[in-house]
């Protein structure tokens, strides 16, 4: 058991298990409640909007049939493959050209698109495979990569 100073103000207390199991808070405050510090606490967000494992396109045979039988559209610095498949959610993969910087530099390009897909994902018709091929271009920030997925979701008729 362990807490931090601001956490005994708050009265929250937390549980670290081991590496590979949750964190457990109790009374943690909801949305509108203050802290004793006088901060305004958000809720957790919606469940909705976690990028679950059943949203992953994975394995090898899943990517290369989108990539050989799936509509391209393009735009400046990315291109999106979708086909369609026969789920009632949509599938993404996010993948990059040879020579995409280091690991660092993917990773980062991947936490935005994803993040970038997350915000607009509710607004997207449901039921097909996609994989968002990124090339290497400048640093891009979050506002850049949303606007580049939505150009390509639009271009594809997928955006509601």
């Amino acid at each position: 058991m362990f807490s931090s100073a601001a956490g005994q103000r708050a009265g929250i207390s937390c549980q670290y298990l081991t590496k590979k199991s949750l964190i457990s808070c109790d009374n943690v405050p909801i949305r509108g409640e203050n802290s004793p510090d006088g901060v305004q606490i958000d809720a957790p967000m919606s469940d909705s909007f976690r990028f679950r494992r059943k949203e992953h396109l994975k394995g090898r045979s899943e990517v290369r049939e989108v990539f050989g039988n799936g509509r391209q559209f393009s735009c400046r610095g990315a291109k999106l493959f979708v086909l369609r498949n026969k789920l009632p959610h949509n599938r993404i993969c996010f993948t990059f050209t040879r020579g995409y910087g280091n690991a660092v530099a993917r990773n980062r390009a991947r936490r935005l698109g994803r993040e970038a897909y997350r915000l607009i994902q509710p607004r997207l018709s449901g039921g097909h495979d996609l994989i968002l091929l990124v090339y290497p271009e400048t640093d891009m920030a979050l506002f850049d990569r949303t606007k580049q997925l939505k150009t390509l979701f639009t271009k594809a008729g997928l955006l509601i």
